[in-house]
């Protein structure tokens, strides 16, 4: 049997920071997931090598009001054994291990908010719908970070958290976003500790994201309520996009060929609402929360 060449002091030194850095990963998604930061579906969801690492069992006693002998039991009852790792666990294990927990971990959803996610091409009023909505108490609209400049009008804090891309790469690492993602040469990103914060406090969380970040949150949220705004007709779009003048001429072409691929993917969508008025999508968004 032929040994394996032996490391030099530099690989040794690399391979112990990747280590340490998996660890310091793994207490973090712990200690988040303590404090209410993040979620098991997330956590589930996640492809970063050093999470899917992590033994399952470590996992559930991060989880509030779950002990040794609870834990214990919900691996039993969903036949996962002692030794295994996030990343090596079955779909029917991962579907068996939620339903387990929402039994016995879930709060009552009559005391959490509803998590609304609005989609839809540039021009057709998101923002304007968003702005609406703010009029009513039991509604907050998460204010996402960006790496694009501010428009005219536009407050740090307000519209968007303006940041560089050193700061949003940072946070993206440290897995600080709901969903993130690139969309006209610029990201844009959903801070989650606000989100899941306001959920708890029995608010209704609206997300004005893009196709790419919603289709993030359906993976991780299975409770999101996603809804695509859909203008009157594509004339009507591309003459908003024209009026708002705001980008250059390619620029705006170049939203109206996205704009196509995003209407085609409506149907992904679980409610479809035409904005021919404002004030009656925002009213339909209101029903919806509050069914």
């Amino acid at each position: 049997m032929v040994n394996p060449p032996k490391k030099n002091k530099s690989e040794l030194r690399a391979a112990a920071e990747k280590a340490l850095a998996a660890r310091r990963k793994r207490a973090e998604v712990k200690a988040k997931l303590k404090n209410g930061e993040l979620l098991l579906t997330e956590v589930l969801a996640s492809s970063d090598d050093s999470i899917l690492r992590m033994k399952v069992s470590e996992l559930l006693l991060s989880i509030p009001a779950i002990g040794i002998t609870k834990t214990k039991v919900l691996m039993e009852n969903c036949n996962i054994s002692a030794s295994r790792r996030i990343g090596g666990l079955g779909l029917k294990q991962r579907a068996q291990l939620l339903k387990e927990l929402k039994i016995s971990n879930s709060p009552s959803p009559d005391a959490l908010g509803k998590l609304i996610v609005i989609s839809g091409p540039s021009g057709v009023g998101k923002s304007s719908i968003t702005r609406e909505l703010r009029k009513d108490n039991r509604f907050w609209i998460s204010v996402s970070a960006t790496t694009r400049s501010a428009r005219t009008g536009e407050e740090n804090g307000v519209d968007y958290f303006f940041i560089d891309d050193e700061k949003f790469s940072q946070m993206v690492e440290a897995n600080e976003f709901l969903e993130w993602a690139n969309f006209a040469n610029s990201k844009y990103g959903t801070p989650r500790a606000a989100v899941n914060q306001k959920l708890k406090e029995g608010k209704h969380v609206v997300l004005e994201i893009e196709l790419q970040g919603a289709r993030q949150v359906r993976k991780s949220r299975s409770d999101a309520i996603l809804v695509f705004i859909q203008p009157p007709s594509f004339e009507v779009l591309k003459d908003r996009l024209i009026k708002r003048g705001t980008e250059s001429e390619s620029a705006t072409v170049a939203r109206l060929a996205r704009a196509k691929e995003e209407m085609a993917a409506s149907v992904e969508f679980d409610h479809v609402l035409i904005n021919h008025e404002v004030g009656e999508v925002a009213k339909a968004l209101v029903s919806l929360a509050t069914l």
